[in-house]
């Protein structure tokens, strides 16, 4: 088996960041180690019995983790980006506005025709 060192942990840390995303992996992380303790706690049962007569405290209950509700964030977010975007919108508006005005000003401006 190969060795792994620094170099390839981080590479393999990219890689899983680029995969799942930043927000995703501490839910994901947390899922992880409540199954793995599950699956723990059922391996020990079984070694203890021989088999399982009642589920153990750990499956019948699971740490309560903090529920991120992403889609409150995302609405937030796309919000924010509608704002900013009739924000832009108005001034575009204004500066058409600026500037029609400014064409229809009659102009004293001659032009050069000798080439």
């Amino acid at each position: 088996m190969p060795n792994l060192g620094a170099p390839e942990l981080i590479i393999i840390a990219i890689v899983i960041i680029a995969l799942f995303g930043w927000k995703k992996l501490p839910d994901m992380a947390r899922s992880l180690g409540r199954s793995a303790r599950v699956f723990k706690s059922e391996v020990d049962e079984l070694k203890k019995d021989g088999k399982p007569a009642t589920p153990s405290e750990a499956s019948r209950t699971t740490v309560p983790g903090d529920v991120v509700d992403t889609a409150a964030e995302e609405r937030r977010v796309a919000d924010e980006r509608v704002a900013e975007a009739e924000r832009q919108a108005a001034a575009a508006r204004a500066e058409v506005e600026r500037l029609r005005a400014a064409s229809a000003e009659p102009t004293d401006v001659r032009r050069d025709t000798t080439l």
